[in-house]
């Protein structure tokens, strides 16, 4: 099979769309998937552009189209063609219009707009990286979450995923020679996630860590004794702390965000 083709299409950023698209790649062994983004799409004629092109290249369309002449135009011309075209947000829209009794306002970007909740985006992402890697931990207390784990257990991506959010976050890495703050121990057990991983996995990511940074093969890093030296500290903490915790081992990003979030709001 040759490479593959997926159209992601919308009047705004196309955020939403591509987020269910990457997420259906990733259910999938299949290699040379290539996602081709258009957005602010405003006329017919661009629509029209874009299911030609999807025809030519065999591939599919995903779509988040609020004007309902553009979602038309997509139906038309995708049945035109015979090319799989599928609406991410209208049945949803007419489902909130079936039950509710309600009409929506077909202004594109509205999830985009710089409202009072982008400001807080942008405030928690700044706090964020204020409080990355243990910088400052006084900021904890004005934390919304405190994320503490050994090197490499994700604490750094995790922290951004949910500052982008707008959550105000804290991580702090563990390491068995150096005493943990004391303010993690004043802190609401509900605030502190434990991040752990399967020994195995974290030698596997520790030693390629390795060879990105150039260091010897072999460093004490990277060696099992060390890891499950400092897997064994950290339980034992996390259970000091009485804190939930969360093995990433095999979670991507989204999914450990999602246990986080559900288990506080």
């Amino acid at each position: 099979m040759g490479e593959k083709t997926i159209f992601v299409c919308s009047d705004s950023v196309g955020e939403t769309a591509n987020t269910v698209v990457q997420a259906t790649i990733r259910q999938f062994s299949a290699s040379k998937v290539v996602v081709k983004r258009f957005g602010s799409i405003r006329t017919e004629d661009e629509v029209r552009h874009i299911v030609e092109e999807a025809a030519r290249a065999g591939g599919f369309i995903a779509y988040t189209l609020v004007l309902p002449e553009l979602r038309e135009m997509m139906r038309q011309e995708a049945f035109r063609l015979n090319v799989n075209a599928i609406d991410i947000m209208g049945p949803m829209m007419q489902a909130f219009i079936d039950t509710f009794k309600d009409s929506p306002s077909r202004k594109v970007g509205l999830l985009y707009q710089l409202d009072e909740k982008y400001y807080q985006r942008v405030e928690a992402v700044e706090f964020t990286v204020n409080s990355d890697d243990g910088k400052d931990p006084s900021l904890m207390k004005q934390s919304h979450i405190v994320l503490i784990g050994p090197s490499r257990t994700s604490k750094t991506p995790l922290s951004m995923y949910l500052a982008h959010k707008g959550y105000k976050v804290s991580n702090y890495p563990l390491v068995p020679e150096v005493k943990p703050p004391d303010i993690l121990f004043e802190l609401d057990p509900k605030k502190l996630v434990g991040l752990t991983m399967h020994p195995d996995k974290l030698m596997a990511i520790r030693t390629e860590r390795l060879k990105a940074v150039g260091l010897p093969f072999g460093a004490k890093y990277a060696t099992m004794a060390r890891i499950e030296e400092e897997l064994a500290f950290a339980h034992e903490l996390y259970k000091k702390l009485g804190c939930m915790t969360v093995d990433v081992s095999e979670k991507a990003i989204e999914e450990t965000a999602g246990i986080i979030l559900a288990d506080r709001y």
